[in-house]
């Protein structure tokens, strides 16, 4: 039988190094039960995490983190804060924006290039695209992050650098495994949205317009958290699987026992 756990709502942390952080407890299921409060976090990365922050996220006891960056994410950001004990896995999703000379740009803040790239809709598409692929292309991945969870490494903290779209995404669909009602995760996914949980963009020295009004608002779009990038991650799921549970029990080769596993972990008790 599992075990009781009271539900105390947790407080949401003002870390200062440490973006979009939160706790995604309290979240309704089908079945009437609730996400245990304390199990499953989110954030962006832990690179410039301050002392008390990892003092903070230290005393979490969490199992594991899984980061969901690349090699060109770390080289820009810095590795991860090393919290003792606790198991860092490494599982790169691929870039919302496909890749490191993209982000070079960003980072340089090169007008000429970013008109080129993201204006007219481009930066828009580039996102929603980006979203059905973490979806049909990464089942491997996700699947392996369910089971994971599903063995006993919980609590656990899910990132990538912004904690919003592929961190955003293994969310979404770790809910969706435990039977939370997507308008429930979209609610989750837009608070990213909030000021002080956005990404902050580190500008090279030389990058003296990458501020500019124009400059800001063409990124705009990869760093919203739209409601049309989510939908068309989960319009990827009904038209190539038909629905979640194909796309649980196919797409991801979950099994039942899988899922139960998964429900005890995270879920409260009936």
């Amino acid at each position: 039988m599992t075990q009781q756990v009271p539900q105390v709502p947790s407080t949401e942390p003002e870390l200062a190094g440490v973006r979009n952080f939160r706790d995604v407890g309290g979240m309704p299921t089908l079945d009437g039960r609730t996400v245990r409060h304390g199990r499953l976090y989110r954030s962006g990365h832990l690179a410039h995490a301050t002392g008390s922050d990892t003092a903070f996220l230290a005393g979490l006891g969490l199992h594991t983190i899984f980061d969901f960056r690349n090699a060109a994410d770390i080289r820009i950001e810095g590795p991860d804060v090393t919290l003792p004990g606790v198991r860092n896995l490494n599982l790169p999703l691929s870039d919302p924006a496909d890749g490191a000379e993209f982000w070079q740009v960003v980072h340089r803040g090169d007008l000429p290039q970013l008109r080129s790239l993201l204006a007219d809709g481009r930066a828009a598409d580039r996102m929603t695209e980006s979203y059905r692929t973490l979806i049909a292309g990464r089942t491997g991945e996700h699947g392996r992050v369910l089971r994971t969870l599903a063995e006993d490494s919980v609590p656990a903290l899910m990132h990538c650098a912004a904690g919003k779209d592929r961190a955003g995404l293994s969310i979404a669909v770790t809910l969706l495994a435990v039977g939370v009602e997507r308008e429930a995760i979209e609610a989750d996914y837009l608070k990213s949205n909030d000021p002080h949980r956005r990404y902050l963009v580190r500008r090279a020295d030389d990058a003296p317009a990458g501020t500019s009004g124009e400059v800001m608002e063409l990124l705009s779009p990869l760093f919203d958290a739209r409601p049309a990038y989510l939908r068309a991650a989960f319009d990827t799921i009904d038209t190539a699987w038909g629905g979640t549970e194909e796309y649980l029990s196919r797409g991801l080769g979950l099994t039942p026992e899988t899922r139960d596993r998964l429900r005890e972990r995270l879920l409260t008790s009936v």
